[in-house]
């Protein structure tokens, strides 16, 4: 299959609904579309209704254009990451993998465009992260939930405030930042570099100031950045977590028992912020993002190095801490509630604590003059007379 051929085919699924994120391609499933969060099917002339093994192992195999790496991780390894460019159109990243001995492809739309924190509408709080000059940010949050977006805002941030060389070890290179103040030096997996430990430590020898990692995948790429945020290098990246508590402990399992007492201690003295972020439905379509918010203080630092206890719960610290413009995701949730954004049900689907978002939602919906039940007409049952007293005889 020529390239044309799969430009046409891809160019028609990003056309075919508004917001696609992703384009997935399955055996013995149409051409899909992922629209606003939803999965959903592209009709194409003429019809496909179901792909057959053979036309998917065509377009992966358009898609790996001939690159021996990448043919061999797919079957080694049974999958492998690109990135693939539609001219004037779109870039995706690539991901190729085998099912049952047939192949299915999932590509996520890229954007061209670098945005800024005021595009995102995010916190007032985020500015803040720029301004670090060492430690840890971390933004975390499932596939798909704009991790990699919200760094990229960051980063432009810094490359137009602060004249700092900067290097990123991507897989792959989203978005293209320009030189502006700072210098960009954007690297790729596969191309540049073969891990991201083996990138890190290169980076290590680059004279960066600040070191972008695409993710924390593994012991040696974590405990490399600890050690560049404790020699004075901000590094950022992402991790898979739902929440700022999760984050933590996902880092400390990674490491053997007798291992974690220190890495806990690096972490509490290295870790500045954690943002962990969902997108939710929004009402009248597309989706809004909500965010946990931690940053950094005594009763955090003392929660890293000890674990969770009674009382002492990252959420509870950053429920608590909500005058310094933390948030928990139940909080950020009630706020986008309470703006009309979002539906209860959305809200009651996503909230890491059921009860506080239920509560939150029937003291708002009180404040508008809503009814927080569907149970209605409910009366007191009238009292019987008593029982006329016996004569006696």
């Amino acid at each position: 299959m020529r390239s044309t051929e799969v430009d046409v085919i891809l160019t028609t699924m990003l056309d075919s609904y508004p917001n696609v994120s992703d384009l997935n391609i399955s055996v013995n499933r149409p051409l899909q579309v992922e629209s606003s969060g939803q999965l959903v099917p592209v009709t194409l002339d003429p019809s496909v209704e179901q792909l057959t093994p053979f036309q998917c192992e065509v377009l992966a195999l358009a898609l790996l254009n001939g690159s021996r790496r990448l043919t061999k991780d797919l079957v080694v390894t049974g999958s492998s990451d690109s990135s693939y460019s539609v001219p004037s159109k779109a870039r995706f990243r690539v991901n190729i993998f085998s099912r049952r001995g047939t192949y299915a492809i999932v590509l996520r739309k890229l954007e061209t465009n670098v945005p800024s924190l005021a595009d995102l509408g995010t916190p007032e709080i985020f500015q803040k992260v720029p301004l670090e000059l060492n430690g840890v940010v971390l933004v975390t949050g499932s596939t798909g939930s704009g991790k990699s977006t919200t760094l990229a805002a960051m980063l432009n941030e810094i490359n137009e405030t602060r004249g700092v060389h900067v290097v990123t070890l991507e897989d792959p290179v989203e978005f293209v930042h320009p030189h502006k103040k700072s210098t960009m030096n954007q690297r790729e997996l596969g191309g540049d570099f073969d891990t991201f430990a083996t990138g890190l430590r290169a980076a290590l020898r680059q004279a960066p100031k600040v070191i972008f990692v695409g993710e924390m995948r593994d012991r040696e790429t974590v405990e490399l950045g600890l050690r560049a945020a404790e020699t004075g290098h901000l590094v950022m990246s992402t991790l898979h977590t739902v929440d700022a508590g999760q984050a933590i402990n996902r880092v400390v399992g990674l490491f053997e028992q007798e291992e974690q007492g220190q890495v806990r201690a690096g972490l509490a003295d290295t870790v500045r912020w954690i943002i962990c972020q969902r997108l939710l439905p929004k009402i009248g379509g597309g989706r809004v993002a909500v965010h946990e918010i931690m940053g950094t203080n005594l009763r955090v630092r003392e929660s890293i190095i000890n674990g969770e206890s009674d009382g002492k719960t990252f959420y509870e610290i950053i429920e608590q801490s909500e005058p310094y413009g933390w948030q928990t995701f139940d909080q950020a949730i009630l706020r986008v509630f309470a703006a009309g954004l979002i539906t209860e049900e959305t809200a009651m689907a996503y909230a890491s604590r059921k009860g506080i978002v239920g509560r939150g939602v029937d003291n708002l919906k009180k404040k508008r003059g809503e009814a927080t039940t569907e149970i209605e007409g409910l009366s007191l049952d009238k009292k019987e007379a008593p029982p006329k007293a016996l004569k006696r005889r």
